[in-house]
Formats: C-alpha cells, sequence, structure tokens
C-alpha cells in the first residue's frame, strides 16, 4: 500500500482495501512493563439492592483496565484469602503472602441517582490508605464510574492521569468490494459499548475529534461518489457539508480551540493546506507549493501546524509558524516520515517511518534528535495519540488482517485490538474523557 499519499491521497486506495464491519473489539496484551506492581481488585459488595441485580460487574471492568495498562498484574480472585470492601477489614497477612502491594476494593448502594460507588485504594506495605471516594451515578453510567476508578488507580500509581475513560473512533466496512456499507464507530477505550456514529454505502475517511470530543470532522465519498468534508454535532446528531470543491477534500484537523479546521484541497492545483474559520467561513491557504502538501496536524498552542510534503524530493515532516508562514524541516533521518502529530508538550514527534521498506510507528524526541521505533508490525498507519500522552494506537496488519493495536511512548507496553468480525482503519483516540464523576465530601 503507497502509504505517503494516505489522507487525503490514497482515497482511491483506501476504497479498495478488504474492510468488514465489526462489533467489539477484543483486547490482546502482548507486552507489558518487567516490574509489573502487584494489585488486587477485590469483588466490590453489592448492599441494599435485595433481589435487583446489578446491570454490569464494575470489579471484571476495573481488574481488565488495570492489566490492560501493561503496568500491573492483578490477582484472580479464587486465589484471594479473603474479601474486604473496606480499609478496617484488611488483614495484612492475607495480601502479603500472595506478594499484593495494593488493593483496590469497596461496596455500591442504592441513591437517588441510582448508585453510589464507594472505593479505596489500600497501600499493604503502608497499611494505608492511598485513596477515598464516593461517586454517584444511574445504573447505565455504572461502566462509566468503573473506567473512573480505574482513571484515579493508575494515576495515583503511575503519576500519569488515565485514559481508561476516553474513547476511539474508528471506520470499518462490510460487503463486497463493489458494494460494501461503511461504518463510522465510536467505542471505549476498552473497545466496548460500540456505537455507530455514520452508516453510509460510500467510503468514510479521515475522522477526527474536535477538542472537546463533540463534534467530528471527517471525509465521505457520498455526494456524486466525490470527497467532501463533513462536520457532525454528536450531541444534537446534525451535520453540515463544509467542502465540495473540484478534486481533493480531505484531511480535516481541528485547531486546539476548536474555531478553525486545517484541511488538504487541490482546487487551485496541487495538493496544499488551507485553514478554514468555521465562524467567518474565511478559508486561508497556507502551503504554495509544486509538491505534494498533505497531513496536517496542530501543535498544541494553535500558533503552527506540522505537515506532509515531497517538497525536499521524498515524504518529510515540516512546521509552519501562522503567524509569519515560515516552514521548517523537522525529520531527516530516512527517507518516509508522514502522518506526524506532536506531543502535547511539544518534545516529541509521533509518525509514520519506513525502515528497510517496512513502515512502523516512530517517535523523533524534538530536543535530541532521537528517533525511537515503537512498533515491530508491518504497515503501521494512522497513529493517535491518547490524550494523556502515554500511549497511541494506530493500524496496522495481523495474519492478513487489518486491526488496530497500541504501544506506549516509550515502547514498554504493547496490545493489540483485533474485530471479531473482520478488519478496522484509521483510529483516532478522543481529545478527553466520555464521563468525569465529582467525589462526594463525606
Amino acid at each position: 500500500m503507497t502509504k505517503y499519499f494516505a489522507i487525503p491521497l490514497v482515497f482511491f486506495l483506501s476504497c479498495l482495501m478488504p474492510l468488514v464491519a465489526i462489533g467489539e473489539l477484543r483486547i490482546e496484551i502482548t507486552k507489558g512493563v518487567d516490574n509489573a506492581v502487584r494489585v488486587a481488585v477485590v469483588p466490590f459488595a453489592a448492599r441494599g439492592f435485595g433481589r435487583n441485580t446489578l446491570p454490569l460487574d464494575i470489579t471484571q471492568v476495573i481488574d481488565f483496565d488495570l492489566t490492560l495498562s501493561g503496568r500491573f498484574e492483578t490477582v484472580p480472585v479464587n486465589q484471594m484469602l479473603s474479601l474486604p470492601n473496606e480499609s478496617e477489614e484488611v488483614y495484612f497477612r492475607d495480601w502479603r503472602l500472595l506478594n499484593v502491594e495494593y488493593i483496590v476494593m469497596g461496596y455500591q448502594e442504592p441513591s437517588s441517582k441510582g448508585i453510589r460507588l464507594y472505593f479505596e485504594l489500600y497501600n499493604v506495605f503502608k497499611k494505608s490508605v492511598e485513596v477515598s471516594e464516593v461517586i454517584e451515578g444511574s445504573r447505565e453510567e455504572l461502566r462509566d464510574m468503573a473506567h473512573y476508578v480505574s482513571d484515579i488507580v493508575f494515576e495515583k500509581l503511575t503519576g500519569i492521569e488515565g485514559a481508561f475513560s476516553t474513547q476511539i473512533m474508528y471506520v470499518t466496512a462490510n460487503g463486497p468490494v463493489n458494494d460494501r456499507q461503511f461504518k463510522l464507530n465510536i467505542a471505549d477505550a476498552d473497545g466496548q459499548r460500540v456505537k455507530v456514529i455514520l452508516d453510509s454505502n460510500e467510503p468514510i475517511l479521515s475522522a477526527t475529534w474536535s477538542p472537546d470530543g463533540k463534534r467530528i470532522a471527517y471525509v465521505s465519498f457520498e455526494k456524486d461518489q466525490r470527497p467532501a468534508i463533513y462536520i457532525r454535532d454528536l450531541v444534537t446528531g446534525q451535520r453540515q457539508q463544509i467542502t465540495d470543491y473540484a478534486g481533493l477534500n480531505g484531511a480535516p484537523a481541528f485547531s486546539p480551540d476548536g474555531k478553525q479546521l486545517a484541511m488538504v484541497l487541490s482546487k487551485d492545483g496541487n495538493p496544499d493546506i488551507y485553514v478554514l474559520n468555521l465562524e467567518t467561513r474565511r478559508l486561508r491557504r497556507i502551503t504554495r507549493h509544486y509538491g505534494i502538501d498533505t497531513e496536517p496536524s496542530w501543535r498544541k498552542d494553535g500558533q503552527a501546524i506540522v505537515f506532509t510534503s515531497s517538497r525536499g524530493g521524498q515524504p518529510q515532516i515540516y512546521q509552519m509558524t501562522l503567524s509569519d508562514l515560515s516552514i521548517e524541516r523537522l525529520t531527516f533521518e530516512g527517507d518516509y516520515n508522514a502522518k506526524a502529530s506532536l506531543l502535547s508538550d511539544g518534545s516529541g514527534l509521533v509518525m509514520v517511518h519506513r525502515r528497510n521498506g517496512i513502515f512502523h510507528i516512530a517517535m523523533l524526541d524534538l530536543k535530541r534528535g532521537h528517533l525511537s521505533i515503537l512498533t515491530e508490525t508491518a504497515l503501521d498507519e494512522s497513529p493517535s495519540i491518547a490524550p494523556n500522552g502515554s500511549m497511541l494506537i494506530y493500524a496496522t496488519q495481523q495474519g492478513g488482517e487489518g486491526i488496530l493495536a497500541a504501544v506506549s511512548i516509550d515502547g514498554g507496553v504493547k496490545f493489540n485490538l483485533p474485530s471479531n468480525e473482520g478488519d478496522v482503519r484509521e483510529p483516532a483516540w478522543s481529545p478527553g474523557k466520555r464521563k468525569t464523576f465529582v467525589p462526594i465530601v463525606q
């Protein structure tokens, strides 16, 4: 597959890719840290519900989240010598015998909102409570509450904000090559609760999130089989066509304040990068070169855009400062670098890099100039960074099928997200959390 023209110039090649609509994604952890922290997630008690069973076992969700991170080793329930729900019930000897460092425990009870959840993070070595919180939510929000607990535990033990409450977006399709149904899907970060946002008989490409997570932009061929950019409001369901120019209309990217949209258009000749003010509808062309300029991505301060260009003869990453349109080349190692995104602190650049003829995901340390290969698979593409900056998701191949995979920025944790029914492509990690909770003051 010719990767340089991916988004937007691989539109027609993408239409030939064998995609199949999927249900929920599976998780296969392929690599974790060597010194994983040993944690016990004790079954949460359900108090006062009588015969009314809860719709979800939050213990399983929390256990799975922590295991998924690759940084923790959880203890099977059938190995636990006791099942405390509060710190007062913890017997130190039971957990030292199992070499457990931390215990996650709690209980649920009915409340005016539906469910009140008490949870604690207990440090076995120090015999102390590290975290103790109470949150409330509806029965339908029980999975969100479980992800919230996982996020709190993860941040407390690693110092990194958790991303279990976030979402991922990806494209699938179903049917034969000449009669396929394309779908744009959004799921929890663990692959659960898949929701189809758009169902179309024409290709859907380059889906991206607005900074507040309330809108998405994407490219569809549904109008006269020509590419056009659309924005959809995820709250109201309303959508608006943004472009309908002759030629290419692709690679939309919201500015950090959500007021502008960078894109690639070829209406004036070669593919160049433009910026559209979504409030005034003023369109500004920011690149003018006979080469191909594509795949714009904003710097977090909104003052610059990084993009892929062939202006040097081979696809490399450049950065343009928007105030004066000055351009700086960022990548020099290798003959192919594309689809780049900056880390939120601007210290690194995640991109697709070709080494020995194989496409991998790599990170360039912009301060030290060191390039690290993060993935070991082939045909890796479309990297998208988690909002906490610690992980990224990308598309790759496994057993001849397209799957999603994730890797930590340091390369120490890896897991795959294959579908149960076929290939998936073009992942995009949400910019924030699906749901947050405010702890109740006791």
